[in-house]
């Protein structure tokens, strides 16, 4: 797990130029590397992620833990729901 003062993840994923669908279907990828109860952090420039990450959440049954925008850049952190 890497971690910063306020920033904890077990995987990240530059998902920054990336259009929809792009931002989530690399999300659903990546999210194969992260431990169950593992955090992923998402970084995206695409407006429309904010709703999409949210809806891929909530469809598949993981946590969105944050998600703020720093500079044009959406940053998520989704907890993978244990099997």
């Amino acid at each position: 797990m890497t971690s910063s003062s306020s920033d904890t993840y077990d995987v990240i994923l530059d998902a920054r130029g990336l259009i929809c669908p792009m931002p989530v279907l690399k999300a659903k990828k990546s999210l194969r590397d992260v431990p169950d109860g593992g955090i992923l952090k998402v970084m995206a420039t695409d407006p429309g992620s904010v709703a999409d990450m949210k809806s891929f959440c909530e469809m598949t049954g993981n946590r969105l833990v944050s998600s703020k925008e720093e500079d044009g850049v959406f940053v998520y952190h989704i907890e993978k729901a244990g099997a």
